[in-house]
């Protein structure tokens, strides 16, 4: 009796001492889609942080792992993989990347109980929600408001808008807000042009429409993709006029596909890509090494959603649920910036706007 007696206690000792469970971080973005790129910089910036948290020696000893699942930029596919991952018992799920894409997803998971944190989305319809859904980012009047400042103070007082409308919840609540703070400040909107984002797409209609209202410049509420072939057609016929776009589109994608047709357009930021910091520096490096590109705005976003979930986990108490943690557990240093949620789990982050040359965004403000 006593030999088995002892021979339970080894046995629960070797348990005890085993690997532990790894800590689960699920990525749910467009890994297929048009807009693919912005979803592979999350990815990368997702995995370049597990990657050197764990080499560090994870969380409390826990290593850290990545489950990736693509929305498809689809609602009924960003349904079905917000399903899969939950079912893969993540601690927390990075994503979406789209405010179309959270508006599919978000029933599902308010219903599980498993933080959702987008480190990009702006869409006020999620602002001031008492849910499982966390932003890292400003809002679309915050942004409406900065570029109509921008705007006017360039001469562009009345202004042709092309919007995407297959991202309507951030596209539509976008133009809601610019044409408010544009009109309070004396601008005119002289057309407002809707288009479904696809491989087919008739930008040069669109382009067509734009100009026929004799504006003073073209702002762009579309993807990379898209507002490179907006550029293009718009340069055929009004090779001076003054070009913006929203932050959506501000990723390398933009300078690839854009070319020449995009010198010169206005776009915000939401990192300083001029920062010579040493935090930043040293992220911008270990970047390169390990995926040999630059890392885009998706990519520094969810570096630095990793970086608050892994502040919230070192600093969350025994048996706290992760929201309340997240919520308490503030302020947290980024790569740029601290930053600190509401009692809704928004938060506020700079804008820097910049402008195409050469081939590059240059920093303007």
């Amino acid at each position: 009796m006593p030999f088995v007696r002892v021979l339970a206690l080894c046995v629960l000792c070797l348990y005890a001492c085993g690997p532990r469970e790894p800590i689960r971080i699920g990525l749910i973005a467009g890994l297929s889609s048009r807009t693919s790129d912005t979803g592979e910089g999350a990815r990368n910036g997702l995995l370049l942080a597990i990657e050197q948290r764990n080499a560090q020696g994870g969380i409390q000893g826990r290593k850290i792992e990545m489950v990736a699942a693509d929305d498809g930029q689809d609602p009924v596919k960003a349904v079905q993989a917000i399903n899969e991952l939950i079912a893969a018992r993540p601690s927390i799920i990075l994503g979406p990347l789209t405010s179309s894409m959270a508006e599919a997803v978000l029933p599902v998971v308010n219903q599980s109980n498993v933080v959702l944190l987008s480190p990009v989305i702006t869409s006020l319809q999620f602002v001031g929600k008492d849910d499982m859904f966390f932003r890292l980012n400003r809002t679309t009047r915050d942004n409406a408001e900065e570029y109509s400042r921008e705007m006017l103070a360039d001469g562009q007082r009345r202004v042709a808008i092309a919007y995407d409308i297959r991202n309507r919840s951030f596209t539509e609540s976008w133009l809601h807000e610019f044409r408010r703070a544009f009109q309070e400040r004396g601008g005119t909107i002289s057309s407002a042009v809707s288009f479904a984002s696809s491989a087919d797409t008739a930008f040069g209609e669109v382009s067509r429409q734009l100009l026929a209202s004799h504006p003073q410049g073209l702002l762009f509420i579309a993807n990379a993709i898209d507002v490179a072939r907006l550029a293009q057609q718009a340069r055929k016929h009004a090779p001076a006029i003054p070009l913006t776009a929203v932050e959506w589109a501000a990723s390398e994608q933009l300078l690839e596909l854009g070319g020449k047709a995009v010198e010169g357009l206005l776009i915000a930021q939401s990192h300083n890509r001029a920062d010579t910091s040493p935090r930043f520096t040293a992220f911008v490096e270990a970047y390169r090494q390990r995926f040999h590109q630059e890392p885009g705005y998706t990519a520094v976003a969810t570096y630095d959603a990793a970086t608050v979930f892994f502040t919230a986990m070192e600093r969350r108490q025994p048996n706290e649920p992760l929201k309340a943690a997240l919520l308490r557990c503030g302020p947290y240093q980024l790569l740029q910036q601290q930053i600190e949620f509401t009692p809704y789990g928004d938060t506020t982050r700079q804008v820097y706007f910049t402008r195409i040359q050469n081939g590059r965004f240059v920093l303007v403000r």
